[in-house]
């Protein structure tokens, strides 16, 4: 056995995979003794791993693209999150046909820097609209949405899961748009590790994700039953309808594949916002080694 950490931005259901992982013996069975901390953002975890505090991270790949186009040593060597995981709902009062129809709406949102209002705005704007002048966002932070949004203080919101199943499954809201359908495979939460790390922890890593991905598709009732341990707070049906959403839309990836479009297509939402400067060589920044061999084992 070998011992590594890994660093998550923060405890997510988003993150399911590796938690599936952990609890089915997975990374156990490819001889690694897998230990997670929660950094409380994505900055902070992929800090863990440039100081070597952690031998992984796992956050959104723009925190590494950022730190690699700053000479960081660090690239991302598998995907666990590959769908744009951010939903719109809405009252069921409320009438939309399109997105135009926010025009004019307050609508509840995460607090910037997140891909939820990122993903938000930058759909506005492909629809001819301005998020500073077109509609009045409440942002509040992240995992508070439901709040002021059952509280009748807007009639939309952009939402994350578990949010958006507090919602709709507990609170009878309606879904309008979603982003995973939307724009198919988007490389939304990946593994970082330094360019030095042990290849072979990072061989186990990958491949003890890969059987997770697989198990979650195949065995849908006991991936709702992880998950419901792992957010023991949440209602249980809410944490069931979230989980089965995300399988349904693919936000859960079929395997630990990053391909270049889902990559390019996820960058390309910073590179709009002006956090990143430009898409970084994908041959370099996915040492595909061990997505390949990974993919390639029974």
């Amino acid at each position: 056995m070998k011992k590594a950490t890994i660093s998550q931005a923060f405890q997510s259901l988003l993150y399911l995979p590796l938690y599936v992982g952990i609890h089915e013996g997975f990374f156990e069975k490819q001889g690694l003794d897998l230990s997670k901390e929660s950094a409380g953002s994505g900055s902070v975890a992929l800090s863990a791993v440039i100081s070597k505090s952690a031998q992984f991270s796992l956050h959104g790949p723009e925190w590494t693209a950022i730190a690699a186009s700053k000479g960081a040593p660090v690239n991302t060597i598998a995907n666990v999150v590959n769908g744009a995981a951010v939903w719109i709902a809405a009252t069921p009062d409320f009438k939309f046909d399109s997105v135009k129809d926010l025009k004019g709406q307050k609508i509840v949102t995460g607090l910037m820097p997140t891909t939820s209002t990122s993903l938000f705005i930058k759909l506005l704007k492909e629809n001819g609209m301005d998020a500073s002048k077109d509609v009045e966002m409440i942002q509040v932070p992240l995992g508070t949405e439901p709040g002021p949004f059952v509280a009748g203080q807007a009639k939309v919101a952009v939402m994350y899961e578990p949010g958006l199943d507090q919602v709709v499954a507990a609170k009878g809201m309606k879904v309008v748009v979603g982003f995973p359908k939307l724009y198919g495979a988007y490389a939304f939460s990946t593994i970082t590790a330094r360019n030095d790390v042990d290849p072979d922890l990072a061989q186990r890593l990958t491949n003890g994700l890969e059987m997770a991905v697989r198990f979650m598709h195949k065995n849908e009732a006991r991936t709702v039953e992880i998950a419901q341990k792992e957010f023991p707070t949440l209602e249980p049906a809410v944490v069931e309808a979230a989980v089965k959403r995300m399988l349904a839309d693919n936000v859960y990836p079929t395997s630990v594949d990053i391909t270049p479009d889902a990559l390019k297509l996820a960058l390309d939402t910073q590179i709009a916002l002006g956090n990143l400067a430009a898409q970084p060589d994908y041959k370099t920044f996915v040492p595909r080694t061990y997505i390949d061999k990974a993919m390639s084992t029974n």
